[in-house]
């Protein structure tokens, strides 16, 4: 199987790859220190159950798998990029606690069923104390998931290829001018010069191609060829036949860079080029999905519907 065929396998199955990959991860730490944590209840001496532990373990693993969507939505909302660290890391570290406060809670609530239904009480303790000792693994925790899921993007990405605008020729030196001859007396005079704000304005730069490089190979991305685009913190994705193309740059100022008679902004974080939108779907809410010819789907909000059907009409 070629490399692309790989590619195009694991991005149709990319959400259940990666929910199992997170499930692998936590329910396999939890199975491992299960074993540990019997092995030294059994040196210590310890009145504990054998399936106290895997209570405690998979408990607390079955509340970070729920938790870690949230997290990384945190993380595309607040990316801790150069130049941002200062400014999101506070958030950061306030949902953190946050999300140390959900997991103790709900790991309590589990394990309290669990002891129950063993005819047995949970005891979390001195509840301060606890928490404490637990926030502080939970922030560490916390930490851990941005670190993996920035790796495995990173991985992605490369694998993927990452667009970048192609370098533009520099500008050729103007020849010198020469030097101005002294005019006879009898010179009428001079033409008044044009006001600047009656210049016309230079059109902005639309590129046809932009540069992809992939795993150390470079070749070029059409313009033509991208059929959506998708705002992802400090990148935008470009999508073309089910690959993703990051491009570092703000949704907005891409949007400059297209022609506007090609694609039309549909959402806060979507650009669609309008000769693919094959259907509209309206939701209950108002908003509506926009179906393309390949089959796939892209949100509408309802700011942008009304001038969408127009440019359909």
């Amino acid at each position: 199987m070629t490399e692309d065929k790989w590619l195009r396998l694991y991005l149709t199955h990319r959400r259940w790859l990666e929910r199992a990959g997170w499930s692998a991860l936590l329910l396999g730490s939890a199975a491992a220190n299960t074993v540990t944590v019997n092995l030294d209840i059994r040196r210590a001496g310890l009145g504990f159950e054998p399936w106290e532990p895997a209570v405690w373990e998979f408990s607390s693993a079955l509340v970070w798998m729920a938790l870690i969507p949230w997290i990384l939505r945190m993380s595309d909302s607040r990316p801790l990029r150069w130049g941002q660290i200062g400014r999101h890391l506070p958030w950061h570290l306030l949902f953190a606690l946050v999300t140390s406060v959900a997991h103790v809670l709900g790991m309590v609530a589990l394990r309290k069923l669990a002891y129950r239904a063993q005819d047995a009480v949970y005891d979390f303790g001195d509840w301060p104390l606890e928490f404490f000792y637990e926030a502080l693994k939970d922030v560490r925790s916390y930490a851990f998931v941005l670190v993996v899921a920035g790796a495995y993007r990173l991985l992605v990405w490369r694998w993927q290829g990452e667009a970048s605008l192609l370098a533009e020729p520099p500008e050729p030196t103007p020849a010198p001018e020469a030097v101005p001859q002294p005019a006879p007396a009898a010179v009428s005079a001079p033409v008044p010069e044009m006001p600047e704000h009656l210049d016309p304005p230079n059109p902005p730069d639309r590129p046809e191609r932009l540069l992809v490089k992939k795993l150390g190979k470079e070749f070029l991305l059409p313009i033509a060829e991208i059929e959506w685009v998708q705002a992802c913190g400090n990148y935008v994705n470009l999508h073309r036949q089910q690959h993703d193309y990051p491009l570092r740059s703000s949704l907005g100022a891409f949007e400059q860079r297209l022609d506007p008679s090609d694609f039309v902004r549909v959402h806060r974080g979507y650009l669609v080029r309008l000769s693919l939108i094959e259907a509209i779907e309206p939701t209950e809410a108002g908003d509506a999905h926009l179906r393309l010819r390949d089959g796939s789907r892209v949100p509408c909000s309802r700011t942008y519907l009304e001038r969408l059907r127009q440019r359909l009409v």
